[in-house]
């Protein structure tokens, strides 16, 4: 071995140099202790572009939509609404009048607005103005001393515009209300739970205050018909519908129609089944019904509203399709994602459960196809929860996620119309409380209305997808939606494009626009709990801004925030929002 430098026997004074040959050591070793520090400091210097096999870094997603031709185009009554009969259970058809509950529902038109669900086969028709002065004996509002004397006396004013009876009423009543409503809410839950259900009556004057809201609120009524009511042969005896189309054509009241609701369920609810077949021959001679009055002749007919698209439920469908799949405008079903009593916050951040839906659809329009190829489908009073929803979580912002993925995957799938259940008052699942505050699921539904238009367009992406490990499904949870953006909207010229994008990932993703949406001038609608509950918060800022209700009973503007042209899109951890691309000029986009 050969040496390259001898050191001295003995330790040199203080006066004396270093060998010169020291000079290169100690430069070596100066660069391997600072390669040591680095390694553990962490190295801030940027990364080179060569990288190492397998070695980590952060994504940039470079998105681009296809803007020539939409991929669908959805009814423009796309996002609807339900209410159900248990509000003339527990009173709250008398106050559909209130100007703040009209206003909230109007922000939310156009949209159909379906009167329907569990107690639909539990209905019935009567003609009498108010049969509790007929009877000689207290009404349901007892406890209010001529209460609707007094609405139409002192409290009913006239909208100029469509001369509708719109109601400011007094919070003393509201507070009566609301005790009565919170005792009957429990009889409610005890019929469902038990699955037994008592006769609703539906009288004229009732039916009056369920079509002035429609109307006042620029919605387009369903009514879903008892189809529980059976002859002893099993098909369905029409004399309660029969009164209640008659009195509704009398009045000129503009309504579409079905029957039943849930009708897979009729053998645990009644101890009766019917079939799909006996149901469609129920369909025919409903339809044979409304031919010979005038206004009705062309109404339009929805149904069989099956449940959950399981074997049993798709061999009624079968059956139905058969023989009256021509004689309704739209096939429809309902969806539920969870059960209500076991769910938690974080069920709504699963991405498998945001994919069940999915699955049904493909089912659903197989059957359809195979009879009446191209038969619009709905999906009607889709919920989150099942068993009336949960508190705190049913109507929190969390619940959000599972229904704006509803309305992205829908559209993207073709499905004409989806139907909310509830708007107001049932359970935990509704949009609005009874305050008559609107709750996070309202504000991203008014959002949607105002930047969603009815073309879908189709989203390409370059980095988010992930290699397939052999038997893992990958499911993303960063999920992008892309449509034309609505035509109503003043704000914005045609061409124009709408974003929405949902980010589950505990960390924030950075998506830069590419193609013929780069260097784009880009308004964020951010849409973030507000409050110390997180998740579970009842109240959404928008852009930082708490979204509350104007003092004088009116909707607030809903301000964007410009972002720069050729901006990155920074998307926060477990978020949502809309993201309108301006002056794109996309040709799917310019005309209607």
């Amino acid at each position: 071995m050969k040496v390259l430098c001898a050191f001295p026997e003995a330790m040199p004074s203080s006066n004396s140099r270093p060998p010169a040959c020291l000079a290169p050591v100690a430069l070596f070793l100066a660069l391997l202790l600072h390669c040591s520090l680095s390694s553990q400091a962490g190295d801030r210097r940027p990364l080179p572009v060569d990288r190492a096999p397998g070695m980590k870094e952060k994504t940039l997603i470079l998105l681009d939509v296809s803007t020539k031709n939409p991929v669908r185009t959805v009814n423009e009554n796309f996002l609807s609404l339900q209410l159900d009969p248990s509000i003339i259970h527990d009173g709250w058809l008398d106050f559909l009048s209130s100007k703040r509950l009209v206003t909230l529902a109007r922000g939310l038109s156009p949209a159909f607005l379906r009167f329907g669900g569990k107690r639909t086969d539990f209905l019935q028709f009567q003609n009498l103005r108010n049969p509790a002065k007929s009877r000689g004996g207290p009404g349901p509002d007892y406890y209010l001393k001529n209460y609707e004397d007094d609405i139409v006396r002192s409290d009913v004013a006239l909208d100029k515009q469509k001369g509708c009876k719109i109601a400011q009423h007094p919070d003393v009543m509201l507070e009566l209300q609301r005790e009565k409503a919170a005792q009957m809410h429990l009889v409610l839950l005890k019929e469902q739970f038990s699955n037994t259900y008592s006769n609703l009556i539906l009288t004229a004057r009732s039916l009056d205050k369920l079509y002035n809201f429609a109307d006042c609120s620029g919605l387009h009524l369903i009514f879903a018909l008892n189809a529980l009511r059976r002859n002893p042969n099993n098909s369905w005896n029409s004399s309660s519908a029969l009164s209640l189309l008659k009195y509704s054509a009398s009045k000129k009241y503009n309504i579409s129609w079905e029957l039943g609701n849930e009708p897979n369920n009729y053998r645990t609810m009644h101890g009766r089944a019917v079939n799909g077949s006996q149901l469609g021959k129920d369909y025919i001679q409903l339809k044979s019904l409304l031919q010979p009055i005038r206004i009705y002749s062309r109404a339009s007919l929805y149904g069989p509203n099956i449940g959950r698209p399981r074997k049993n439920v798709i061999a009624l469908l079968d059956g139905f399709m058969k023989v009256a799949g021509s004689t309704v405008d739209a096939v429809t079903w309902q969806h539920c994602y969870i059960d209500g009593r076991v769910v938690k916050v974080m069920d709504f951040l699963k991405t498998r459960l945001l994919d069940t839906l999915s699955d049904q659809i493909r089912k659903i329009q197989k059957v359809v196809n195979t009879y009446t190829p191209g038969k619009k489908i709905w999906l009607e009073g889709v919920v989150t929860t099942s068993a009336g929803g949960t508190n705190n979580l049913s109507d929190s912002y969390a619940a959000g996620f599972l229904w704006l993925n509803t309305l992205g995957m829908l559209a993207n799938q073709g499905i004409d119309v989806v139907i909310r259940h509830s708007f107001f008052d049932h359970g935990y699942n509704h949009l609005v409380d009874q305050n008559f505050n609107p709750l996070p699921d309202y504000w991203l539904s008014l959002l949607y209305k105002r930047l969603i238009g009815p073309k879908v367009l189709a989203v390409h992406v370059a980095g988010l997808q992930r290699k397939p490990r052999p038997g893992r499904v990958i499911r993303d949870k960063l999920r992008i939606y892309a449509h034309c953006t609505n035509h109503h909207n003043h704000n914005y010229v045609r061409g124009s494009i709408t974003l929405f994008i949902i980010n589950l990932h505990r960390s924030r993703k950075k998506i830069k626009l590419a193609g013929t949406l780069r260097d784009k001038l880009v308004h964020q609608y951010l849409l973030q709990p507000y409050g110390q509950e997180g998740l579970k918060s009842k109240s959404v800022q928008l852009n930082g801004q708490p979204l509350v209700m104007v003092d004088d009973g009116t909707l607030p503007e809903l301000k964007p925030r410009p972002l720069r042209a050729g901006r990155t899109l920074v998307i926060p951890p477990v978020t949502m929002g809309f993201y309108v691309v301006k002056n794109v000029n996309a040709l799917a986009c310019r005309y209607r």
